[in-house]
């Protein structure tokens, strides 16, 4: 058996703990300490982000989307069915309801056409996913939604350092979601960004993500004491958090490139597979500059999907599937009552495959992309599994 190569395994940079040790030598380990404010302009600088607010998730970031904006009882917000739970929890955390949407078959990302068809009088707002850190097609999505008063909230959990036509996504819509995950390009551990443009909504993320005080102004020395301005809750990252993100960030050059390489292998290497039809390969629009963040193909015959797992798995390739649809969830069939099919979002979601993309694979990137090349080629050709021909 050839070494197992595991679906993800964090990039350190070498910098992590002596920063993580410098703030416990500190007196400041508590949230929007030097760490903190050097991380928010770190990003603001690289993404020309008017306001950066780091949070504790991405989850939060978008739980502060909606209470910014807010979204309430008697709402709709439209999102796709294939994203995390988070995108929708956050829509029902505030009374809303999410209603589904398709994605494209092109990208994964939200269908602009189908957000059109599902849209009412009580659409307050959309929120796109940046798939695989590649962008939506904001000129179609604001084509479909313009005039509506309808708010875009970017679920850019994936897409830190991707860009939308020299714009970086996060920093597109109304509001901007990261999240610093260890499963993404850019890690400490736990943790999100809430990002805006727009001054108005940036007052009220200060007040929210601060227990509903404006104690920040407080700290800016703008007011002589604080108090309870609005509902809140606790969304400020640790000194610790912030260190670790620091240290990553002064890398991310180093990360970009290096998983650009391995996807780009990736992609070489399956395209014999995709030339004779048995898969789908991932296509960046023209528009969009991906970061990268995860390589995926779709089957073309999706019931042989697991199969083709399993064969994978077998071979010592840590590959997996993705999302289940949330509109087939559990939690849906029961609590909401729109019960929409999605045939294009059920068929691409139970045929999608994603490869282990990290930066540790750098050096054996032809090594490993040769060896999923060799699963899949067998598998198709002979139906059997990887597992078999290892020795």
């Amino acid at each position: 058996m050839q070494e197992p190569i595991p679906f993800n395994k964090i990039f350190r940079s070498g910098g992590e703990q002596q920063a993580v040790a410098s703030v416990l030598e500190s007196d400041c380990w508590h949230g929007d300490g030097p760490a903190g404010q050097r991380v928010e302009s770190m990003l603001g600088s690289w993404l020309k982000s008017r306001h950066v607010y780091l949070t504790t998730s991405c989850t939060h970031a978008l739980e502060m989307a909606m209470m910014v904006l807010g979204i309430g009882k008697g709402d709709e917000v439209i999102m796709p069915s294939f994203t995390f739970v988070s995108t929708a929890n956050a829509v029902r955390m505030q009374g809303a309801e999410p209603v589904f949407a398709e994605i494209r078959e092109s990208d994964l990302t939200l269908d602009p056409v189908d957000v059109s068809r599902k849209m009412t009088s009580s659409t307050r707002a959309v929120i796109p996913i940046h798939y695989a850190g590649v962008s939506a097609d904001f000129d179609a999505l604001y084509e479909k939604i313009g005039g509506h008063g309808i708010s875009v909230v970017e679920d850019a959990a994936q897409a830190v350092g991707a860009y939308w036509k020299g714009r970086a996504l996060g920093t597109v819509g109304d509001v901007g979601c990261f999240s610093f995950h260890d499963t993404k390009n850019i890690t400490c551990g736990e943790g999100g960004a809430f990002l805006t443009q727009r001054d108005d909504l940036a007052e009220k993320a200060e007040w929210v993500r601060e227990k509903g005080t404006n104690r920040t102004a407080f700290l800016r020395g703008e007011i002589d004491r604080y108090t309870w301005i609005s509902p809140g809750s606790s969304y400020i990252p640790s000194e610790l958090l912030a260190a670790v993100l620091e240290a990553q960030l002064q890398k991310k050059e180093e990360i970009l490139l290096s998983r650009k390489t391995v996807w780009e292998s990736y992609h070489e290497q399956l395209g014999e597979a995709y030339e004779k039809g048995w898969i789908r390969l991932p296509v960046v629009p023209e528009y969009a500059r991906s970061n990268y963040h995860i390589f995926h193909f779709n089957v073309t015959e999706e019931k042989r999907r697991d199969s083709l797992l399993k064969s994978l798995r077998e071979a010592g390739i840590g590959a997996t599937f993705h999302y289940i649809p949330l509109h087939d969830s559990p939690y849906a069939v029961t609590h909401l009552g729109r019960r929409d099919r999605l045939p294009v979002t059920e068929r691409l979601a139970a045929s999608l495959v994603r490869l282990p993309l990290y930066p540790d694979l750098l050096p054996r990137k032809e090594e490993v992309a040769g060896r999923v090349r060799d699963v899949i080629h067998r598998f198709f050709k002979h139906g059997s599994t990887g597992g078999a021909h290892c020795r």
